[in-house]
C-alpha cells in the first residue's frame, strides 16, 4: 500500500507543479479521457499519446540502466533472497 500511496502522491504532485503547464497529460489514458470529454482536441491526440509512449519508454530505460548496477538485479524477476524467502515459507 505504501508503494501505491507514493506513486499517487507523485501524480497529484505533478499536476500541481507542471499541470498548468502541460494539462496533466502524464499518460495515454488521461489524454483519451480528456478527448471522449471534449476537452482535447482530436488532431492533437495522436502526438500527445505517441509522445507519452516515447517517454515511458526511455524512463524504462533509465530504470533499467540503474537498476541493472545492483548487485542482485534480475529482470523480471525476485531478488534470489526473496525468492528463498518464499521457498521456505511454501515448504515449511
Amino acid at each position: 500500500m505504501g508503494v501505491s500511496f507514493a506513486f499517487g502522491l507523485t501524480v497529484l504532485t505533478m499536476a500541481y507543479a507542471v499541470g498548468g503547464v502541460s494539462g496533466g497529460h502524464f499518460n495515454p489514458a488521461v489524454s483519451v479521457g480528456l478527448f471522449a470529454a471534449g476537452k482535447f482536441p482530436a488532431s492533437s491526440l495522436i502526438p500527445y499519446v505517441l509522445a507519452q509512449l516515447a517517454g515511458a519508454i526511455a524512463a524504462a530505460a533509465a530504470l533499467y540502466v540503474v537498476a541493472s548496477g545492483k548487485a542482485d538485479f534480475q529482470l523480471g524477476g525476485l531478488p534470489p533472497m526473496a525468492m528463498a524467502s518464499i521457498r521456505r515459507a511454501v515448504t515449511g
